[in-house]
């Protein structure tokens, strides 16, 4: 009886069986790299909506490792080329804070690849999907030879928050939908109109929170004698004013390090401006070499670090980064004419 010849299968069904067998692994690494970019934010005092991770559906894979350009394969090594493999989102409320994050993974990590298809769209005189998405890896001289996610990468989309909305929504009607041939134009037309005006929707965003950061409320509302720590909105209006150039922090951000300033015994708003007028703010930035724009909230974090040192570290609300902080403190007292006190 004649032996079946056995045929090999194509490359694309070849690279979508060696994904198979590697997402599950995959799915690991996504959790490391969601936990690694948040804490990044977290650390940098930066505000954002969400942080979210998935890693891509076998589905997924095979019909991006499919496609074809002018009759050719678009990714003639789909394993290697089709990089969403690891997917990071981060939504920002303004626009501003999109670039913010890009400085900090830009500095943090190991950039691969930067594309602004914003940009990309405005230069051809358009307006319509906004993303800026960054291919990202730890740098191999920061991490150990053992670490889980070296070699690995990550596909980081950042966008606003309308932007978001805008892109989920277009991708929902156009790629989940049946739009009949006779609405196609009027339909382009209304999304590039909507686009527009989420454009100008993040710009007076944008203006909305500059006004607001740059007029510091002075009145203050009365005491709450249950709760001992310094009120968060009113916290976040006084940061605003000691340092006029940081971005907002995220709101829960204020409630944690006002939690930490309990702990330190400083209940008032008086005693809180005068240790903080006791620093010499500019010397903190060069001795900390921020590689990305730091939030309200991170400058006080070093700010209490320079002045009460180890005493700072040992705080029960700081125990989940006494290592963090210890590299910290490393870099504040660097030079003998740092700005702190003895702890």
């Amino acid at each position: 009886m004649p032996k079946t010849k056995r045929v090999a299968p194509d490359p694309t069904t070849k690279a979508v069986q060696q994904y198979a067998a590697m997402q599950p692994s995959l799915r690991g690494a996504t959790d490391a790299f969601l936990e690694l970019i948040t804490g990044l934010l977290d650390d940098a005092g930066i505000n954002y909506l969400s942080v979210t991770g998935r890693t891509k559906s076998v589905a997924s894979f095979a019909d991006k490792a499919a496609r074809l350009e002018d009759g050719e394969p678009l990714y003639p090594d789909p394993i290697n080329e089709v990089t969403d493999q690891i997917g990071i989102r981060v939504i920002t409320y303004v626009h501003s804070d999109v670039a913010a994050v890009a400085d900090l993974l830009a500095g943090e990590l190991t950039v691969l690849d930067d594309r602004d298809l914003g940009v990309e769209t405005a230069s051809e005189g358009r307006f319509g999907y906004s993303s800026r998405h960054l291919l990202v890896t730890p740098n191999a001289n920061d991490v150990p030879a053992d670490h889980p996610l070296l070699g690995l990468r990550a596909s980081v989309q950042l966008r606003t928050v309308l932007q978001h909305a805008w892109a989920e929504f277009e991708h929902d009607v156009r790629y989940k939908g049946t739009v009949p041939d006779e609405h196609v134009k009027d339909l382009d037309r209304r999304f590039t109109l909507a686009a527009g005006l989420i454009e100008l929707a993040d710009k007076e965003f944008s203006k909305i929170r500059d006004r607001l950061r740059s007029s510091v409320v002075e009145e203050r509302g009365p005491a709450d004698d249950l709760d001992p720590r310094l009120d968060t909105k009113e916290l976040a209006s006084f940061l605003a004013g000691i340092y006029p150039e940081s971005d907002w922090s995220r709101p829960d951000h204020y409630g944690w390090i006002s939690g930490l300033l309990l702990e330190l015994g400083i209940v008032s708003f008086d005693e809180l401006s005068g240790l903080l007028s006791t620093l010499d703010n500019d010397a903190i930035n060069d001795r900390m070499g921020y590689k990305y724009p730091p939030g309200a909230v991170r400058r006080l974090d070093d700010a209490l670090l320079a002045v009460f040192g180890h005493r700072y570290v040992d705080l029960h609300g700081n125990s989940h980064r006494t290592e963090l902080l210890e590299k910290r403190l490393e870099k504040l007292r660097a030079q003998s004419d740092a700005p702190t006190m003895p702890s």
